[in-house]
């Protein structure tokens, strides 16, 4: 897949200092867990995945889970268990014939309930297996750690496949104080011991404010819930230097006429603030990208959607600006001992080598995937540019 391919040879010119270049499963893991930008849930029983893949129903789509947890009814799992091995078997075959190309399928991961579905569903997948990245660990803790990530390991030792594991933190022991930091002390070492096949580290804060009976508004952003953003913290302080951390879902959309303006990229729903920051009159998009803005700003890299219309602002955040380009080329072409200081190519900041260094690497890493922004242009640019998609379709998580 390659982020932003939906838009024309022009369109791209115009928006990018430097395109994004193409990322596939097999790519090199310190790529992948970078990669996943808007990550779309998508209920496992859904009888049109297969179509969806295939024709490419939402040009946005880089990545994408297949739920067979929350999303399902508990009496649904075997029926959606079957129905994704029958809808992964149609794109194995689609791939086989030709009628898609490998290299526009998205990153697929399938979220299993316990770590025995992984090895059942391993062996009704049979070759359509190949097809996905890897699998999500619900309600991970330090009581099924060890066992999810030893079947996934079991499974990908059989099978002959490289399997990622993404485990959802979002259990009471890892938000209540007083076991939170035990908690999270066993859970490194474990995860550290794994670190080679753990992609992403994925907060469920749905599950999390659930545990207090709350429920945020579209105006606030998680990090204005307290007990959450306390969360955050100690999750960034104990698994963000080893590991990346993705941001948690996003739950408000409109499901309206005004979806489609947002699907198609209708500038007349855009306008811009003083700043010149672009805002929908849509107040649930205006909250997403303020909070995608904070996860980026906290070090948190990729988010957890569940509507077609976040994709393309949370993808387009994630585009790296010229001005911190040009930062970190200099900071890393710099670190050859010689300095300790460089003036910014736009004379507004100064860069210290040492401090910036691993900033500047990701920055250059983050700019491969999912490109740089010429100056003057932003995500504004990316929100309005006009593309239709067709078929808007809504998913719950």
């Amino acid at each position: 897949m390659q982020y932003f391919h939906f838009l024309s040879p022009s369109q791209k010119e115009h928006v990018f200092f430097k395109q994004p270049e193409p990322v596939t499963k097999d790519s090199p893991k310190h790529i992948l867990e970078y990669a996943l930008g808007a990550t779309l849930y998508v209920p496992g029983n859904r009888k049109d995945i297969a179509d969806m893949i295939i024709k490419q129903k939402y040009p946005e789509l880089c990545s994408v889970v297949f739920c067979l947890e929350d999303s399902i009814g508990d009496c649904e799992v075997l029926q959606a268990e079957n129905n994704l091995v029958s809808q992964a078997d149609i794109i194995y075959q689609a791939q086989k014939l030709r009628t898609i190309d490998s290299d526009v399928l998205p990153l697929m991961f399938i979220r299993v309930r316990e770590p025995e579905q992984m090895l059942e569903l391993g062996n009704k997948l049979g070759r359509a297996l190949h097809l996905f990245t890897g699998f999500v660990f619900p309600k991970f803790s330090t009581f099924n750690a060890e066992h999810y990530l030893d079947t996934l390991s079991k499974l990908s030792k059989e099978s002959g496949i490289t399997l990622y594991g993404m485990p959802i933190f979002e259990t009471p022991d890892l938000l209540a104080m007083e076991t939170r930091t035990k908690a999270l002390q066993e859970l490194k070492s474990t995860l550290v011991f794994y670190q080679d096949v753990i992609l992403n580290i994925r907060i469920g804060a749905t599950d999390l404010c659930g545990l207090y009976g709350l429920r945020r508004k579209p105006h606030t952003p998680i990090y204005s819930i307290m007990v959450i953003a306390d969360f955050i913290k100690d999750m960034i302080n104990y698994f963000g230097l080893q590991f990346v951390i993705s941001g948690p879902v996003w739950e408000y959309f409109e499901d309206t006429a005004q979806t489609d303006a947002l699907l198609t990229g209708q500038t007349s729903y855009w306008t811009k603030g003083r700043g010149g920051d672009l805002h929908c009159f849509n107040a649930y998009m205006d909250g997403l990208i303020n909070e995608t803005r904070l996860d980026l700003a906290n070090g948190i890299h990729g988010k957890t959607v569940i509507h077609p219309t976040h994709l393309r602002a949370v993808q387009s955040l994630h585009v790296i600006s010229i001005e911190e380009y040009l930062d970190a080329l200099s900071i890393v072409e710099s670190a050859d001992g010689t300095r300790g200081v460089v003036k910014s190519s736009f004379s507004n900041k100064m860069n210290e080598i040492k401090p910036h260094l691993s900033w500047a690497k990701k920055i250059l890493l983050k700019s491969e995937i999912f490109g740089v922004y010429h100056e003057n242009r932003s995500y504004m640019d990316i929100l309005a540019a006009q593309k239709p998609i067709s078929n808007i379709g809504s998913y719950g998580s």
